[in-house]
Order: C-alpha cells, then structure tokens, then sequence
C-alpha cells in the first residue's frame, strides 16, 4: 500500500457530508503500522462523526501524534481515547501530561515512531511535526508550523528529500522555501493560500475535511 494521508478535520471542505471547524486532525497509513492520527481538532464530536463517514475505526489506531498543546489541536483527545484504549500518545515536552492508564511518550527530540514515520522533535520548544518516508520522498504533516515552515523543513531535510508538505502554515510567507517541492497543500490556519495557489499551480493541493492524499 502506499502512503494514504487523510484530512479528517479542518476548517474547510473536502468532500460533502463531513463536518468542519477551527483546528486540524490527518490520519496516516502506511505499509508498515496501524493508523497514526495526528492531532485531533477542536471538536471531538465532530471528529468521531467524521472517522465514521470516512470509514475510519477509532479503536485500530495504534498511535496518536499531538503536534502542540493548542485547543484546536487537542480538543478531540478525550473523544478519540473514550473510544480508544490501546494508542500510544507522542506529547511534545511543552504540552506533557499524564492520562492514567496510557502509555505517553514526551518528544523533545526527533525520534522513530514506526518504521517510515518520526517526529521532527519539538521545535523551539513549541510543536512537532511529523516526517513520513515515502517512496517519492519525505512528506511532512504539521500542525500550526508555529516554529516556522523553514525550521521544519530543514529538520525533516535530516531523513531525504522532501517531497511535500501538508499542514497549517500560520503566518509563512517565505515562498521561495517551497521551490522544489512537487506537493503543497497548507491546510488549518495558513494565512496566504491564494498566493500560494497563485505561485506553486502544479503543486498546490486544496486542503479540506475529508481530502485523502495517495503518495
């Protein structure tokens, strides 16, 4: 199989039927592990309603990415794991905690989360993001990009080439960064998508509720 990246939530929209809202939440599968979902919206209601129209289990998850400690971010955890008793949960150091009776991993550094997928390590102190190997590259997910789109691009860089990127962008505005890449696809909070669209036509991919990537 290859690479399936889901948006299961964000404030825009995909396909017809799912629901939308101020936060982010992608599903990764890969050939090698159970689904990864990487952070969990501001509305866990909204996301389970979602999982269930994609045809996504919230009980196979084996492992839940939390890219920073923003409500919009982590709003849908309580949800997921009311459903879920088995994920592991990657916590990056500035948003540890404890939940009783799970197994919680702190990220501070970059490490392996399964064999083709790792966390950046938590950027200046703020959010991980997530590197997946791919067979046409490294693609990376992120969550707000609050260190910055460049500073997550060059710690992904470590792995391989980066083929593209998938995620809020916040604020980015330091185009040329993306020359090269073959997907762009900012999602959640990016400010600029119409420039972005407007530079990289090729690469851009409308982000939204629902929108599954194939790499």
């Amino acid at each position: 199989m290859d690479t399936r990246i889901t948006i299961v939530y964000d404030n825009d929209l995909n396909k017809q039927g799912l629901e939308t809202g101020w936060g982010f939440s992608a599903l990764i599968e890969t050939d090698h592990a159970s689904p990864i979902l990487f952070d969990t919206g501001n509305d866990g209601a909204a996301l389970v309603y979602n999982m269930e129209k994609l045809g996504i289990d919230p009980e196979l998850i084996s492992v839940i990415v939390i890219s920073h400690g923003h409500y919009d971010h982590t709003g849908g955890l309580g949800d997921i794991l009311e459903i879920n008793d088995r994920a592991t949960i990657y916590l990056p150091a500035s948003a540890a905690t404890t939940i009783p009776g799970r197994k919680v991993i702190t990220v501070s550094q970059p490490l392996q989360i399964t064999d083709n997928v790792f966390s950046t390590g938590e950027l200046k102190n703020m959010e991980q993001s997530l590197a997946i190997k791919t067979g046409r590259g490294i693609v990376v997910v992120t969550g707000c990009s609050h260190p910055g789109v460049g500073t997550i691009l060059d710690a992904a860089s470590s792995l391989g080439e980066i083929h593209g990127i998938i995620g809020g962008f916040h604020g980015f505005n330091d185009f040329s960064r993306l020359n090269g890449l073959s997907l762009i696809c900012p999602c959640h909070c990016t400010q600029y998508k119409k420039e972005l669209a407007r530079r990289f036509p090729e690469q851009y991919v409308e982000c939204g509720s629902g929108l599954e990537l194939v790499i």
